[in-house]
């Protein structure tokens, strides 16, 4: 009761102060990829129950040649994880918590088995100690030659493992570290 009590005053807390950011971000966001702006995709949430998370749209697609890549203002979105700020919204809905596994798409989380189902008995999160340990992971798998490989046998197994220690040592002290770590990391590159 604690965590929810803090995850709705947290998002209220920061929705309320940050809202410009949000809006500016979105207006960018919209301009830039000349769509609404918001990108939608369905996770698997608490109990492996599947839900809807937003986020704002970083990827250009070029009219002419169907390319896609991430813009300027998408890669300025991402380094400061603007385009997260909506899952704030997710948060309130009760769907999410502030700390907690990061939501994955379909084929992952709920397909785990045995002991490592226990990190699905928790709501996804907006940060863990494995999304700040990966928070350049799409840049790690760049490097890769197999990336999908590399994903699915590195670093899938090795935030398992860490989601899984945060299951069974979590504490509302220990999400206010990480919750000060994830600041620390995204707006200072700190480690």
């Amino acid at each position: 009761m604690t965590k929810r009590l803090f995850d709705i005053v947290f998002s209220l807390f920061t929705l309320l102060l940050f809202f410009w950011v949000l809006l500016i971000s979105w207006l960018l966001a919209a301009m830039d990829t000349h769509t609404n702006g918001i990108f939608l995709q369905e996770r698997i949430g608490q109990f492996g129950v599947p839900f809807k998370i937003y986020k704002l749209r970083t990827i250009r697609t070029e009219s002419h040649t169907g390319e896609k890549y991430i813009s300027r203002i998408g890669q300025f979105l991402r380094r400061f994880k603007l385009d997260e700020m909506p899952q704030f919204f997710t948060v309130l809905k009760g769907e999410m918590s502030i700390v907690g596994a990061r939501p994955d798409v379909t084929g992952y989380y709920n397909l785990l088995t045995g002991e490592n189902r226990k990190i699905l008995e928790l709501k996804p999160g907006l940060t863990s100690l494995a999304s700040i340990k990966y928070n350049k992971e799409e840049f790690m798998l760049q490097k890769q030659e197999l990336p999908l490989v590399y994903n699915d046998s590195v670093i899938f197994p090795d935030k398992v493992r860490m989601n899984l220690a945060y299951y069974y040592n979590r504490s509302f002290s220990g999400d206010i570290l990480l919750i000060l770590k994830t600041v620390r990391v995204v707006f200072f590159r700190g480690k």
